[in-house]
């Protein structure tokens, strides 16, 4: 069983909602999921320590729940954490060309996600946050709102300015005990694409510093927190999509160990436990 915070109003494109609470299998071709009320999810995780997944833009309902719940068995937790994904509407009908305005979507389920931990899920132990994409942006809005100090943030091929740790979100920076990153120079989309659609982005949300590369391409700013090790060889040949488990509703075969996603989500798990990364 997989739990989710639904931020959709629908299951493809549409607006944010406040979070409801889903259960159930989401690795199968249709997911069978079924709703919970909050206090239900409260009592799931009182005590517990909390991993929030996030999937990043161009992803629809479906395809979040499979590739989040694929991820979560290899992210090997133990039986004091439980895993959230978060399902927010970062897609639209007509692919792509919605990406300058998806900004302003994550960030508003970024605060709506720590208004609801502030309100619901109080006898949590922590909060934890990975992140694809521009979920980055969710997580890191989620994290500056955050009323308790997140244990932990991993971000994996981010879509946001690469010095967003130290101008716009400094604050959330500061109020996580860890950033990890994985990021490559084989990111096309991150190379090609975020170049394109960022401006406009900045224009729509003032907060943004324009013209800076992606954060999930090249890596930070030499100053700032130390976030080591994060660079993929370029050699490795990680694309953008190369992070998550595939999300199509074939169910795939286990996978061999050295498969790309494996491996991110490997690192994933060695930074939620707080353990020597042996990989990049």
């Amino acid at each position: 069983m997989t739990l989710y915070l639904n931020f959709r109003s629908q299951a493809v494109a549409g607006s944010v909602i406040d979070p409801i609470v889903l259960s159930g299998d989401g690795t199968a071709g249709q997911p069978a999921l079924q709703v919970l009320p909050p206090a239900k999810l409260a009592a799931l995780t009182a005590g517990k320590t909390v991993l929030f997944g996030v999937h990043g833009f161009n992803v629809n309902r479906d395809e979040g729940i499979r590739a989040l719940a694929r991820l979560e068995p290899r992210l090997q937790l133990s039986s004091g954490d439980v895993f959230i994904g978060v399902l927010w509407p970062g897609d639209f009908w007509i692919p792509v060309i919605n990406y300058p305005f998806e900004g302003g979507d994550a960030m508003d389920c970024g605060r709506r996600l720590a208004t609801f931990c502030n309100t619901h899920l109080t006898e949590t132990a922590s909060f934890s946050f990975v992140s694809h994409s521009l979920g980055a942006r969710l997580v890191l809005e989620a994290v500056a709102n955050l009323g308790a100090k997140a244990k932990e943030i991993c971000l994996a091929a981010a879509a946001i300015n690469r010095d967003c740790l130290t101008t716009e979100y400094a604050s959330a920076a500061g109020n996580t005990g860890q950033v990890s990153l994985l990021a490559s120079r084989s990111d096309h989309v991150l190379k090609l694409a975020f170049p394109i659609g960022d401006p406009i982005s900045d224009l729509l949300n003032a907060d943004h510093t324009p013209f800076q590369p992606a954060l999930g391409y090249s890596g930070p700013k030499p100053v700032g927190p130390a976030l080591a090790p994060w660079q993929i060889p370029k050699e490795a040949g990680y694309d953008h999509s190369d992070y998550l488990p595939p999300s199509s509703p074939t169910v795939p075969p286990p996978p061999a160990r050295g498969a790309k996603w494996v491996k991110a989500a490997e690192f994933m798990g060695r930074a939620f436990r707080g353990e020597r990364q042996s990989w990049p």
